[in-house]
């Protein structure tokens, strides 16, 4: 506890939290999938404590669809009613004329961080955001049934398909009628938005939009990845999977019902949990490629800590933001939750690498994951990610045939664009 309050009071000193005349209340958003909730409370209680302000934590949907409609209507409205806003990866571009300037806050701890993470948190020059995390779409897979059947861990989508419906089989011959070959996040959200887009660009497909701005998604490896995912409904995946999302898909396979999941980082640490079925059971390897012509590619994800530039404890707000991102609460972060840090040094951490030996061996997998195209698009992504998640829907669900959902969704795109984005 000495060393604890030593780092604490490190940080501290650096945020300039230390200098407030008066204490503040301020209100926050935590995370609610996984540990991420428990631990962001703990770092606020943390934070309370050496401060003297009070926090406020507030709940927000689950779903980051949902969660991003919450955050508009907030700051659209020139609310203060919340401070500090953990954001995804993909909104900076989004709610950037809304959020607080950090660097005059941050002392140069941003320099610690990812270079693509700063700059994509950077809004017309402004540091509106500090990284918490980082992400990018993972396979999980059960290696001990793996090694039960005589089967490789596959590096291709194929591979994948026939594994899983083989094992799928022979455990339900054995007595286990739940037992499914594969579950995901395939609900009409952001989510499928992420999945999708790892089935896509894995075929050579590219990425919904490319840099320039150009609508790209409508062409054959696309449609030939959606192809493929729709053959999996209702055959190695359950037909719920539909309505899928990360903690559905996580609930199924902590359970030891099926035999690959596609998920985030976060869900390493609890399902090696001591209360979970299948601790000591897991594998984790990259998102599969598209064939043997293509290529993995796990979708970067994350979250980032903003600030409400209509705060009325803006120095306060900062520093709780510094501080839910500092080194010290990645680490921990890293450690009890298998959140993936963004401070580079963390990645040489023996401690970080002990708890969660997969950051090492999948740190390209982090590093090159596939990016939504929410820079290229701007403040139009939402729409577009909207678009895009409802025209895979309707393939996987079997409501349309991919070249004819991609032909449609480009015309849809197309309007949401007009001249420019």
């Amino acid at each position: 506890m000495k060393m604890r309050s030593v780092l604490l009071g490190t940080v501290f000193a650096a945020a300039g939290a230390l200098g407030s005349a008066s204490a503040a209340e301020v209100a926050v958003t935590c995370d609610t999938v996984g540990q991420a909730h428990d631990l962001c409370v703990k770092a606020v209680q943390e934070w309370e404590a050496k401060t003297g302000h009070t926090a406020k934590i507030v709940s927000v949907p689950q779903s980051a669809t949902e969660r991003l409609a919450l955050y508009q209507q907030i700051l659209g409205s020139g609310s203060n009613d919340i401070d500090v806003f953990q954001i995804d990866v993909i909104w900076p571009g989004i709610l950037g004329s809304h959020l607080l300037d950090l660097k005059p806050y941050s002392k140069g701890v941003e320099n610690e961080h990812f270079k693509p993470i700063i700059e994509n948190n950077t809004y017309k020059g402004k540091l509106v955001a500090m990284p918490f995390y980082t992400d990018a779409g993972l396979m999980f897979y059960r290696k001990d049934l793996l090694e039960k059947y005589g089967k490789s861990v596959p590096t291709t989508w194929e591979e994948l398909t026939a594994t899983a419906k083989d094992v799928q089989a022979k455990e339900r011959a054995a007595g286990n009628d739940k037992m499914w070959g594969f579950v995901y996040q395939a609900k009409a959200y952001e989510g499928l938005t992420c999945d999708a887009i790892e089935w896509i660009d894995s075929f050579g497909g590219g990425d919904i939009v490319n840099a320039e701005g150009d609508i790209t998604v409508n062409n054959p490896k696309a449609a030939e990845a959606l192809t493929l995912a729709a053959s999996w409904v209702g055959d190695i995946a359950p037909e719920g999977v539909l309505n899928y999302m990360e903690e559905d898909a996580r609930g199924v396979f902590q359970s030891g019902n099926s035999v690959f999941m596609r998920n985030w980082p976060y869900a390493w640490s609890l399902g090696q949990g001591a209360d979970s079925p299948i601790k000591g059971k897991i594998g984790v390897t990259a998102v599969p490629k598209g064939g043997a012509d293509g290529k993995a590619s796990g979708a970067l994800g994350g979250w980032q800590m903003a600030v409400s530039k209509y705060s009325k404890d803006p120095e306060a707000a900062a520093s709780l933001a510094l501080w839910l991102t500092s080194k010290e609460q990645q680490k921990n972060n890293a450690i009890e939750g298998s959140y993936n840090p963004t401070i580079t040094a963390l990645y040489d951490d023996k401690d970080v690498l002990a708890a969660n030996p997969f950051m090492g061996d999948l740190k390209a997998t982090f590093t090159n994951a596939v990016a939504r195209p929410s820079r290229a698009t701007g403040a139009n992504y939402n729409k577009v990610s909207n678009a895009f998640y409802n025209a895979v829907h309707n393939v996987i669900s079997g409501k349309s045939e991919a070249d004819a959902s991609l032909a449609k969704l480009e015309k849809d795109l197309k309007r949401i664009k007009r001249k420019a984005w």
